[in-house]
């Protein structure tokens, strides 16, 4: 079987409030698990999936879903210009971001795009059927650890109109950034997102412009710890 192909996962089912799903992820063993928990133990009909952008706007204009489930990190377009994608196609489409990354990475990010929640796969199994139901009946979902913090950093940005320099990047800078900060090498990001490494230096050029940084080893100090910083 062609991975990279668009598949279609199931039959209808009775479904909640009859909503239809897009499962998008680049890796087809989580890809594969996550229908077949849905499938399982929850009334949503999976009706396709895909493992790229191109395959995903192709399942998306062929099935016409109601909802999309969307990694963040997949292989050229990523998560979130793919989310811009989408709703400038179909502008009522539900899509929840299931990521590898921490929400304090990408969820804003993704929210901003016009996602509707964000779960981190780490908790998928616990959260993703509440997530699931909370989007699919018009509600926003991020973990209330995130929306505590976004609540603290809202109030404190509109105080002192400070903001972490990282905003200043954008989505895929900031994707090649956190890269680094797990200690890649441009060829490896290269070969990560399929893009050249004559891109991935351009971005890593126009980061150290954006952060002010002077060379390429203040970037890697710069995002190592930066990185040391988000998951700790």
């Amino acid at each position: 079987m062609n991975m990279q192909a668009t598949a279609v996962c199931s039959a209808p089912t009775m479904a909640e409030a009859g909503k239809s799903l897009l499962v998008v992820d680049d890796h087809p063993v989580f890809r594969h698990g996550i229908c077949q928990f849905l499938l399982q133990l929850s009334d949503f009909r999976i009706c396709a999936e895909a493992a790229n952008a191109q395959k995903a706007l192709e399942a998306m204009r062929l099935h016409q879903p109601d909802m999309v489930l969307l990694d963040v990190s997949l292989p050229g377009t990523n998560g979130i210009e793919l989310i811009k994608h989408m709703l400038a196609e179909q502008p009522a489409l539900i899509i929840l971001i299931l990521s590898m990354y921490d929400e304090s990475l990408y969820a804003l990010r993704a929210l901003r795009a016009g996602a509707k929640g964000y779960v981190m796969k780490q908790q998928a199994m616990e959260n993703i059927l509440d997530a699931l139901k909370k989007v699919s009946r018009g509600g926003i979902y991020v973990s209330p650890r995130f929306s505590e913090k976004l609540i603290f950093k809202t109030i404190a940005g509109a105080a002192n109109g400070l903001g972490s320099p990282v905003e200043k990047l954008s989505d895929r800078q900031l994707e090649v950034l956190q890269l680094f900060g797990r200690n890649k090498t441009t060829r490896e990001i290269s070969e990560m997102l399929n893009l050249s490494a004559k891109t991935i230096e351009t971005h890593r050029s126009h980061i150290k412009e954006k952060l002010g940084l002077k060379d390429a080893e203040e970037l890697m100090d710069f995002a190592l710890e930066w990185m040391t910083t988000q998951e700790g």
